[in-house]
């Protein structure tokens, strides 16, 4: 069986939303999710996202093929996420 693969996107120029992120990531394959992260106090954009892909071999691909593609002025950095890290003072 074929898991989820958590794509951590840097570099995002401002103008991009999940939206565009989904399409821009859509060629590789299924995209499960697209997130762009935004500062909480603010409103204003990361630069950092996420995407997630419906298989590891689509993810591995994506990141072959976004991986340094500039993008609005922006080099995309493209790479596995890793998973996140769990707070053990709860």
């Amino acid at each position: 069986m074929n898991s989820i693969m958590n794509l951590f996107v840097k570099n995002i120029p401002d103008t991009i939303n999940a939206y565009y992120l989904e399409l821009l990531f859509a060629p590789f394959g299924e995209v499960v999710s697209a997130k762009v992260l935004y500062d909480r106090a603010s409103g204003e954009h990361k630069g950092i996202g996420f995407v997630e892909m419906s298989t590891e071999k689509e993810g591995l691909a994506a990141i072959e093929g976004i991986h340094g593609k500039e993008v609005r002025g922006k080099e995309l950095h493209v790479e596995k996420a890793r998973p996140k890290r769990t707070n053990i003072w709860g």
